[in-house]
């Protein structure tokens, strides 16, 4: 009887891995490879959850795109078959306009207002518009400020973007954006590394993290520090999912990506002045202080096309460009 008991306390134990706590795998999908900033954030909260949940939570990271783009991802995530996601802002606008507005052209003027919008009440009431597509939005860590490259020219100004075919996500804002500039864009899921080989396409638009990661300067000759649209990541989990799980569940996930985002954001800041030194010395030609006042103005019309018709959108829009000019 008493070996019956050991036993049994043992099978507990390996049900739950700690007491109170149910044994769990959370699949966590991410499009880009080991060492980029999304999987620098899986990876942090991986981290936390196993020490706080003292093992009993496991968190399997799906890189590379092994399970598909980001729009894919996202589908997963919705129907649960993949609980979290750390994904560029871009894609969520074909689930949610209302996350267009994050990516309006020339929005934060540097990291900490972004911070603190994003942070803040307007950042957190977009993260709950996100239940009404099914997901639960947890967070914001960061892929950065976006910037050009291409093989053609250099890019000083808005001439100089006139008919370049520049990939985009596939996201309607960013197709418009480029538009506007008088670019070619043309959506692609990440990576692009053979199209920009191949000139299928001209050039892409990414923070300086990616362009090293993927070693672009093998394939792109010109930068320009443009800073057109600060991109979070938005950190998401199935709502169906979500509401499975015990508050302290919930609770420990929650703090735990909020803490890993945090760790991130840190992270990718302190390494773009190195970032970019190395670019200069693969070659790139980079433009450093190239004519935004021109650029702001090609797009400065935007917030009255239809890409913002939908009155929720408009409104939040307006709430937005409201706190960015009041800070």
């Amino acid at each position: 009887m008493k070996r019956l008991l050991i036993m049994a306390v043992l099978m507990l134990v390996g049900l739950t891995g700690a007491p109170g706590r149910a044994a769990m795998t959370i699949k966590l999908g991410v499009v880009t490879k080991p060492g980029s900033a999304q999987n620098i954030a899986a990876e942090k909260f991986k981290e936390l959850v196993a020490q706080r949940s003292q093992g009993a939570i496991t968190v399997k990271i799906y890189d590379s795109a092994s399970i598909g783009n980001e729009t894919e991802i996202l589908q997963q995530i919705q129907m649960n078959t993949v609980q979290m996601g750390i994904i560029t802002s871009g894609p969520f606008d074909t689930f949610d306009p209302i996350v267009r507005v994050i990516d309006y052209p020339f929005l934060f003027k540097d990291n900490e207002q972004a911070d603190a919008i994003l942070d803040g009440p307007i950042g957190q009431d977009i993260l709950a518009s996100l239940e009404t597509s099914g997901f639960k939005g947890l967070c914001y860590s960061e892929n950065g400020f976006r910037h050009l490259t291409n093989s053609r020219r250099p890019v000083k100004g808005p001439d100089d973007i006139k008919g370049l075919k520049i990939r985009v996500m596939a996201s309607a804002m960013h197709k418009t954006i480029w538009q506007a500039l008088g670019a070619n864009p043309t959506p692609m899921p990440w990576p692009v590394y053979t199209e920009l080989e191949q000139r299928v396409i001209d050039g892409q638009e990414n923070p300086l993290w990616l362009m090293v990661e993927y070693k672009l300067w093998e394939v792109q000759k010109y930068l320009t520090l443009s800073r057109h649209v600060y991109s979070p990541h938005i950190d998401v989990a199935s709502l169906a999912w979500w509401r499975t799980l015990d508050a302290p569940t919930q609770q420990l996930l929650q703090q735990a990506m909020r803490d890993a985002a945090r760790y991130q954001r840190q992270q990718n800041r302190d390494g773009d002045a190195d970032r970019l030194r190395l670019l200069k010395e693969k070659g790139f030609v980079v433009e450093e202080r190239p004519d935004i006042d021109g650029l702001r103005r090609k797009v400065a019309g935007l917030k009255d096309t239809d890409i913002y018709r939908d009155p929720r959108v408009k409104a939040m829009l307006v709430r937005l460009l409201d706190a960015v000019q009041g800070r």
